[in-house]
């Protein structure tokens, strides 16, 4: 296979992949109102002008245009109804497992993609020391094989992925050739810790730090359950790595520069794809699967934030009608989430805008 068709066929793969990203986001939302017998209008997969559509039922299915999104449209979601399965009109519970919905779907989603990876590999890494290399810090500090690693730097260790970003987070705070960890770990019944484990920096070409460990961990064959068992434990670890780059960039420890929007995440995924086509195709489509399933919890994540114009500030909304008993008027709830709505458009142009530039400045 030639390079141009496997480039557009890892493009093809990439859009699809995305498609379903948002086709199970909104699946959630349509799938719970369903059961909770409210009225879909129109459940659609893209946004822009209609490609085709069918009828069945109440509800209008299409696929529109552009593969940049998708809705769900429910009858008195936006405005008043005298439908009785308008939307404002079911049980507030009912309406809170509607919103969710989309967002807890996109993480069962990323569990699945998750288990594909996964059930590739024939050995797991996990946490626990099996032996160092001659010289090694962390055997001089005291620890010692059959040592299972349960916090570095104060970041909980539950997976070897949880270990990797761990290391991640303390390559940026390093410098020089240097650098020290905190470890705590279990020996038996003992929970032990080392402070200030000193280890070994390397840089790369692009100029950017890597710790190099000095031992190695105890591999687990891979079985029906251990499968189950590490994929929703990766996926958890992922929904992790995301909520601490959350709180990274608000607290000031990830700089603008950071974040990547739909320019900069095509990007990603043409560098991912084209650094697995070095070894095989099969590699490049396992890269874009895994960009794929961060981005699915990222969807997640993100939308269930108690943020305006996301699922989660719906929520709490509806939690106010719960504990109060009566709605927010419509007209507030729509300026708030309208307002939260237009700050959104303009991070994302100004993140679109930085992503073009780091694309230009090769940065």
């Amino acid at each position: 296979m030639n390079t141009i068709l496997q480039g557009i066929l890892l493009g093809i793969i990439g859009v699809l992949l995305f498609g379903l990203i948002i086709f199970i986001h909104e699946l959630g939302h349509f799938f719970t109102a369903k059961l909770s017998r409210i009225r879909v209008n129109e459940f659609a997969i893209g946004m822009g002008p209609k490609l085709f559509s069918f009828t069945r039922g109440e509800t209008q299915y299409a696929l529109r245009l552009l593969p940049i999104g998708g809705y769900c449209a429910m009858e008195g979601e936006d405005e008043s109804s005298d439908d009785p399965h308008a939307f404002g009109n079911r049980p507030v519970w009912q309406r809170i497992i509607v919103v969710a919905a989309g967002g807890i779907m996109n993480i069962l989603l990323a569990i699945i993609m998750m288990m594909v990876l996964r059930g590739q590999t024939d050995i797991y890494a996990t946490t626990q020391i099996s032996r160092f290399i001659e010289g090694s810090a962390l055997e001089a500090a005291g620890m010692q094989v059959g040592d299972t690693i349960t916090e570095v730097n104060d970041y909980a260790i539950w997976t070897d992925q949880d270990f990797n970003f761990a290391l991640s987070l303390a390559s940026l705070d390093a410098t020089g050739d240097t650098a020290t960890l905190d470890f705590e770990v279990k020996r038996g019944d003992e929970t032990l810790r080392f402070d200030d484990v000193p280890v070994d920096l390397r840089q790369t070409e692009d100029g950017k730090s890597h710790i190099v460990l000095d031992f190695y961990v105890v591999g687990e064959e891979r079985t029906v359950w251990t499968l189950i068992k590490k994929s929703f434990a990766d996926t958890v670890s992922t929904v992790r790595m995301v909520y601490e780059s959350l709180i990274g960039l608000v607290t000031g420890r990830f700089g603008f520069n950071e974040l990547a929007g739909p320019v900069g995440t095509a990007q990603a995924v043409t560098q991912v794809a084209s650094a697995g086509l070095e070894s095989s195709f099969g590699d490049a489509v396992n890269n874009i699967l895994y960009i794929m399933l961060i981005i699915s919890v990222n969807l997640g994540i993100v939308n269930l934030l108690p943020l305006p114009a996301l699922d989660g500030g719906r929520i709490v909304f509806l939690l106010i009608e719960a504990i109060f008993r009566r709605p927010v008027p419509a007209r507030y709830e729509r300026w708030v989430h309208a307002g939260g709505f237009a700050l959104f458009l303009c991070l994302m142009v100004a993140v679109t805008f930085n992503d073009i530039a780091r694309i230009v400045t090769g940065g």
